[in-house]
């Protein structure tokens, strides 16, 4: 493969000697912050069982390094208010980059995953070259313009899909196979100083919901992405999880049958048949021009119908891969997002649910993702942001990773 895992010990065989024990004690109190924020002292030495003497001085630390604030009394209670703390949204910050084959999107993000700034590019096959320019200009932007603070810049984070550039797809010009030879890791750590962070964009996605969505409500979830191709990413137990080999959450590989087979003996691929791509496709072979997700949202009453009928015709195959993933790794939710316009996601889901069993009670939930288009952005400025708070989705795996190739698989 074109990197190492490190091989991680097994949480029952690791020590800790006495600085390692008061930095851990001191993650876990900014993980208390970061989830449960505002929150008092004496909550968090609730939550966490620390001593309120022990609390005391690593807030009192963590005030000291900026990383969080107290932001309000709480009154209407008995006895002295309680003073709130959160993270301080200054305390640092991260840029996002996500690149797929239709879109570049490139953002600044805050220790609390706002916004600062964005900059976006609706473009097709975007190749190495211009994917560099486009991103250096775009960092020079927000130092420029100073939107982030330099000093405080944990990482840049890149989301990205495996495989870019090999996979055959609708459109696909021949340059695009620039990217199976671009080290785009090595571009990036020879245009910053900063750390670099490196994921599958499906998987960023599910980070980012992890850290600042919905993974608030559910620990153990699947995120289904509905992009230029289909992808997956998988949480258990509040980390990502990607399998020995980097593979997990692949839904695209999920063999499916083609209801158009009569017999039921013809198997397709989902990711051959489901994503924004084969909806763009089959509005074209019926006089309808879209070529980006917004345009989905302009459609007169018959492009609504069409749309309406490939999701019907879709929904049957995400039913079946639900019931899949229910099965193998018993998620508490799956969520399903990506670039497809959150309106149409919902008529998605409505016309999945008629095909589940509500009794059901082993079925995960299903649910739209919270975080829209610009998920796997965020879950790209998600990682160095993960490991500068010390948060338990913090991989340090994301380091040295670079994006998958077939040798790669091949060769393992």
């Amino acid at each position: 493969m074109n990197q190492t895992l490190g091989a991680r010990l097994s949480p029952d065989l690791t020590g800790a000697n006495v600085e390692d024990a008061g930095e851990h004690n001191r993650a876990v109190v900014l993980r208390c912050i970061h989830r449960q924020a505002p929150i008092s002292r004496a909550e968090i030495a609730r939550r966490t069982g620390f001593t309120k003497p022990a609390i005391a001085r690593i807030v009192d630390r963590l005030l000291n390094e900026g990383l969080i604030m107290e932001a309000r009394r709480r009154h209407g209670l008995r006895g002295q208010p309680a003073i709130e703390l959160e993270i301080n949204p200054d305390a640092s910050y991260a840029i996002g980059i996500n690149i797929d084959r239709d879109h570049l999107t490139i953002l600044a993000v805050d220790a609390v995953g706002n916004v600062r700034a964005r900059v976006h590019h609706e473009k097709r096959f975007i190749l190495p070259g211009e994917f560099m320019q486009l991103t250096s200009d775009a960092i020079s932007h927000f130092q420029r313009s100073r939107l982030i603070d330099d000093a405080r810049l944990c990482g840049i984070g890149l989301a990205v899909p495996d495989w870019l550039g090999e996979i055959s797809l609708l459109g696909k010009p021949d340059a695009y196979q620039e990217w199976t030879e671009f080290d785009v890791r090595a571009a990036l750590e020879n245009l910053t100083q900063h750390p670099v962070f490196i994921e599958n964009e499906a998987n960023a996605a599910a980070l980012a919901e992890l850290d600042y969505g919905l993974g608030a409500e559910s620990s153990s979830f699947f995120y289904i992405a509905v992009n230029a191709c289909p992808g997956g990413g998988l949480v258990l137990d509040g980390n990502g999880h990607r399998g020995a080999m980097g593979l997990s959450g692949e839904i695209g590989w999920l063999p499916i049958a083609d209801g158009r087979d009569g017999k039921g003996q013809k198997v397709q691929l989902l990711g051959e048949i489901f994503s924004l791509f084969f909806l763009y496709d089959f509005l074209a072979k019926h006089g309808i021009e879209v070529s980006v997700p917004q345009d989905l949202l302009a459609l007169d009453a018959q492009g609504k119908r069409l749309v309406s009928q490939w999701l019907k015709e879709m929904s049957a195959h995400l039913a079946v891969a639900v019931k899949h993933i229910a099965m193998i790794v018993d998620p508490d939710a799956v969520l399903v997002g990506g670039r497809l316009p959150i309106r149409i996601v919902d008529e998605l889901l409505r016309y999945v649910h008629e095909h589940l069993d509500a009794e059901d009670t082993n079925l995960p939930s299903l649910h739209r993702a919270s975080l829209g288009e610009d998920a796997s952005a965020i879950g790209a400025a998600a990682m160095p942001m993960a490991a500068a708070l010390m948060l338990a989705s913090a991989d340090v795996a994301q380091r040295t990773r670079s994006p998958l190739k077939f040798m790669d698989r091949l060769n393992s």
